[in-house]
C-alpha cells in the first residue's frame, strides 16, 4: 500500500493477508494437509450517516483506487436512498501504531513431522486406546491501515496450537473422549521446541482420561461448583461478553437495561484487555490499533460488580456517549469491521483452589469445557467434558460428560470466592457473522450454577 495515495475524507483502507496451516493425523492415518494464504484491500467510506464498502483481492495501485472509488460511490447509493442525514463522526487524531512479529514460518514438512511424532509417541505409549487424532495448526492475521484522519497502524500476529484428541473404552461398552490444547502466540520454531516436550502433558490427559472412563455421572440440579479458570474464560467471553458488545447491546441485550447497576458479587471485575496486561506483560493476542483507526484501549465492563462499560465502534460510541475502546475488527480483508472481543478475562481474587473446594460439603469442579454458547440475554449453556466431584470439602470421583447451564448475571451474583491465580486460553475463534481469534481467562470461579446432569 503506497504512503503516497490520498485518502479520501471519512474512509479506511486497508491492505491484510492471512496464512493458515493445519496438518491432522487419525488414528496414525494423515487427513489433512492444508496451506492457505488470502488477501487483498478493502476502503470503507462514510457519507451520511450509511457506510459504502469495496474489496478486491488484487492489491495494485490501480485495484486500491478503484476500490477507494467503488466505496465511495456505494456510500453515495446508498445515502441517497436512506437520507439518514446523521453528522460525520468527530474527527480523530491520527496516529502511527506497529506490533511487529517473526514472519519467517515453518515449512510445511516440519508442521507434518511434529504432529506425526505426537501421534506416534501415543499410538506406541498407550496402545489401549480406542482412538486418537492429532492436529498442529497455526494461523496468522497481517494488515496495513490507513484513514483520512492520519492514523498508519501496522500489525502481524501468529499464533499456533497442538490439539491433541483421545478416546478410551469403558467398562460399561461404551467410549469416552478427550482433548487438551496446546501452544500460544507465535510461529511453530517460537512456540514448540521439540515434540518430546508435550510428551509428558500428553501423560497427563492419557491419566484424566482414564479416571474419566471410571467416572460417573454428575446429579442434575443446582449445585455449589468450582469452575475451573478454562471455563470462567469461556462465561466471560460467552455470556457476559457478547452481551457488552454495543452492537448487541443496541439490539437488545440484557446488558443494555443494566449499565450502572449489579449484576455481578462485587469479586468480579471484568475487563476486555486490548494489549497489555496490568503487569506489564503483552495480552494473548494484542490489539494496537482497530480496523477504523482507533488506538486500542481497555474496556473495562464490570467493576466491583457493577455493569460500567461496553465494546464500542466508532458509531456506537459517539451513541453512547462513551469513550472510543478500538474493538471493530475484520476477520478477511473482504469483510467490514464489526465490534468483536480482543482478550476478555475475569480478573482473580485472593482465594486459594484448596480452599474453595474445601469448603464445599457437595458440590462438583468442573475442569474442561469443550463447547460453550449463550444469547443476547445472557443464557448460557456450556458442555463439560472433564471434572470431579467434591465430598466433604476433598476431590473424588472423576465425571462424565454433563453441561452447566444458567443466566450469567443471576449466576455471578452468587460468586463467593475467586482463586488468585489465573489461565489464557486463547487458541479458538469466535464466530460473530465473521470468525476472529480471541482470548478468554479467568481464576478458578466458585458459585451456584446449574448442573445437567446425565
Amino acid at each position: 500500500m503506497t504512503r503516497a495515495m490520498q485518502i479520501p475524507p471519512n474512509t479506511e483502507l486497508r491492505e491484510q493477508v492471512n496464512t493458515s496451516r493445519k496438518v491432522s493425523f487419525l488414528g496414525g492415518n494423515l487427513i489433512n494437509n492444508i496451506r492457505i494464504r488470502s488477501g487483498g484491500v478493502s476502503a470503507r467510506t462514510l457519507r451520511g450517516g450509511v457506510y459504502g464498502f469495496a474489496s478486491d483481492a488484487e492489491t495494485s495501485p490501480e485495484a486500491v483506487a478503484a476500490v477507494l472509488k467503488a466505496a465511495a460511490d456505494n456510500a453515495g447509493f446508498l445515502d441517497t436512498r436512506l437520507r439518514r442525514k446523521v453528522e460525520a463522526l468527530p474527527a480523530l487524531k491520527g496516529a502511527v501504531l506497529r506490533r511487529d512479529a517473526d514472519k519467517t514460518d515453518a515449512q510445511q514438512l516440519e508442521y507434518l513431522d511434529f504432529a506425526r511424532a505426537l501421534d506416534e509417541y501415543i499410538a506406541a505409549k498407550y496402545p489401549d486406546l480406542a482412538g486418537r487424532s492429532v492436529t498442529v495448526s497455526a494461523d496468522s492475521m497481517e494488515k496495513t491501515l490507513r484513514t483520512d484522519f492520519g492514523t498508519e497502524s501496522y500489525s502481524l500476529s501468529p499464533r499456533c496450537y497442538a490439539y491433541v484428541f483421545l478416546t478410551a473404552n469403558t467398562a460399561d461398552g461404551s467410549t469416552v473422549d478427550l482433548y487438551n490444547v496446546y501452544g500460544s502466540g507465535g510461529t511453530l520454531h517460537e512456540v514448540f521446541a521439540l515434540p518430546a516436550d508435550l510428551f509428558p502433558k500428553i501423560d497427563e490427559l492419557y491419566e484424566q482420561l482414564r479416571r474419566k472412563a471410571e467416572g460417573i455421572y454428575p446429579d442434575a440440579g443446582t449445585h455449589t461448583c468450582v469452575l475451573h479458570p478454562n471455563l470462567a474464560g469461556m462465561l466471560a467471553h460467552e455470556a457476559v461478553g457478547h452481551t457488552c458488545e454495543a452492537d448487541f447491546v443496541l439490539s437488545g441485550s440484557v446488558a443494555a437495561d443494566n449499565l450502572g447497576k449489579r449484576v455481578a458479587s462485587e469479586l468480579i471485575t471484568m475487563v476486555d484487555f486490548a494489549h497489555t496486561l496490568p503487569d506489564g506483560s503483552p495480552a494473548p493476542l494484542p490489539i494496537l490499533c482497530d480496523d477504523e483507526g482507533v488506538p486500542a484501549r481497555d474496556a473495562v465492563l464490570i467493576k466491583d460488580g457493577i455493569l460500567t462499560g461496553y465494546m464500542h465502534s466508532r458509531e456506537t460510541a459517539r451513541h453512547f456517549g462513551h469513550e472510543l475502546t478500538g474493538s471493530a475488527r475484520a476477520y478477511a480483508y473482504s469483510d467490514e469491521p464489526l465490534i468483536r472481543m480482543r482478550n476478555t478475562a475475569i480478573l482473580p481474587g485472593k482465594d486459594k483452589l484448596e480452599n474453595m473446594i474445601a469448603g464445599v460439603e457437595h458440590g462438583y469442579y468442573f475442569t474442561e469445557t469443550n463447547n460453550g454458547q449463550a444469547d443476547t440475554t445472557g443464557e448460557f449453556t456450556f458442555g463439560v467434558c472433564m471434572g470431579y466431584e467434591i465430598v466433604n470439602g476433598k476431590l473424588g470421583r472423576a465425571l462424565r460428560d454433563t453441561t452447566i447451564s444458567g443466566v450469567a448475571f443471576d449466576m455471578l451474583k452468587t460468586v463467593d470466592m475467586l482463586s488468585d491465580d489465573f489461565v489464557w486460553v486463547s487458541s479458538g475463534y469466535c464466530g460473530k457473522k465473521q470468525i476472529m481469534p480471541v482470548g478468554m481467562g479467568g481464576p478458578a470461579v466458585r458459585c451456584r450454577v446449574n448442573v445437567g446432569g446425565r
